[in-house]
């Protein structure tokens, strides 16, 4: 988060709100499309990490394009970003497969189950739309069980044994995603994996996709070996590659902005803010994951400890213990860090909580700009 002016966003941000700074994320861009010009890649932004489209006419200057999960998510891409579409998602309905052809420049499928299914709708848009297989290398390099797509009985991608016996016809493009949060030599691993169980397959397709979760914009990857590896496949194979990282692109970027409404004591001080774990950081509650707060340091470190916790009424809506050098008091501001991917696109309307507003600052000018605030009407209109 170096670079960010963060004590002139509390000031004049409101609570809670997500705050972009969009200095750092130019910085992002800059080194992804460093990556782009080297390599000869070509980068998509995940919108399963981040998909503020009110900040996509800058992204769109860089990145190809987006990759989405879900008919809505290319739906948003198509209206609002307008270059490259790709979609995949772990089995698709009928009619999200005529919708997806419709709007999309690729589409991955999960199965062989489901690539002949569907191969009289989209063999039709053949010359169009271009079909690819999500493969699973077997190669696990995750931490985290459920963020491992290679973890035991996955669900995700076709393992090398499928493929016995199957047809490829039509298909252009294979497809593996297997990281999170990592940075160059898991992907390098992968790849070599990949490569020893699909490479025969390699020579006729038009495109390979290296997917997501790579830390491309995060201090200490390899960039020279990123470059290096695209071009080997780009070179071998001549095929086209991609990357999908939605975190590289907002990485740094963003805070959220808390405030104490309340403290209280049981066994120890607790300070009760305007921001919830389940409601808006729920990756605190599902991995765990602890994020970092300026001016907060681990528990005991400093004079003054307390457990934080949310306004909802799930007894475990703690975000966590940290100490401070001052007491905390209501009304003081507090900032959690790296708070843009995987926070906005994850937010619940649990008990009618606030929901943050959505916020950009160009350091350039100084100048906060509040994109949307939330209302009453949002949080009826989800359900009837």
């Amino acid at each position: 988060m170096t670079g960010i002016d963060i004590p002139k966003i509390l000031e004049l941000a409101p609570s809670p709100a997500y705050v972009v700074d969009l200095g750092r994320l130019r910085h992002n861009l800059a080194i992804l499309e460093q990556v782009q010009r080297r390599s000869g890649a070509k980068i998509l932004l995940a919108l399963k990490a981040f998909a503020l489209w009110g900040l996509f006419p800058l992204i769109r200057e860089t990145l190809h394009g987006v990759c989405a999960s879900s008919p809505w998510e290319a739906r948003l891409g198509r209206e609002e970003f307008g270059r490259e579409l790709h979609s995949f998602a772990a089995a698709f309905k009928e009619d999200d497969v005529r919708e997806l052809l419709v709007i999309s420049d690729h589409l991955v499928f999960n199965s062989f189950g489901q690539l002949e299914r569907f191969r009289p709708l989209w063999e039709k848009e053949q010359g169009r739309v271009s079909i690819g297989l999500r493969v699973n290398p077997e190669h696990s390099e995750g931490h985290t069980p459920i963020y491992d797509p290679c973890a035991p009985c996955s669900r995700l991608g076709i393992p090398r044994k499928e493929f016995e016996g199957r047809s490829l016809s039509g298909v252009e493009g294979l497809h593996f995603h297997t990281l999170c949060e990592q940075l160059f030599e898991p992907l390098e691993r992968t790849a070599r994996a990949f490569e020893e169980k699909f490479g025969e397959f390699l020579p006729g397709m038009k495109w390979l996709n290296l997917g997501g979760g790579h830390h491309i914009t995060r201090e200490g990857y390899d960039l020279n070996g990123l470059v290096a590896l695209v071009g080997y496949f780009r070179n071998k194979y001549g095929i086209d590659v991609y990357l999908e990282p939605g975190e590289a692109v907002a990485i740094g970027t963003g805070i959220l902005v808390a405030e104490v409404l309340d403290l209280v004591h049981n066994e120890m001080d607790i300070a009760i803010l305007d921001v919830s774990a389940t409601c808006h950081m729920p990756d605190v509650l599902e991995m765990p994951y602890r994020p970092a707060i300026l001016g907060g340091f681990d528990p005991g470190v400093k004079e003054y400890t307390y457990r934080l916790g949310g306004p909802s009424c799930l007894a475990g809506d703690v975000i966590g213990d940290w100490s401070f050098e001052q007491p905390l008091k209501p009304g003081d501001r507090l900032a959690f860090l790296d708070m843009a991917h995987y926070t906005m696109v994850k937010t619940t309307t649990f008990n009618g909580i606030q929901h943050p507003a959505i916020c950009s600052y160009e350091p350039e000018s100084g100048e906060l700009k509040v994109i949307r605030r939330f209302g009453y009407e949002d949080f009826k209109s989800r359900l009837s």
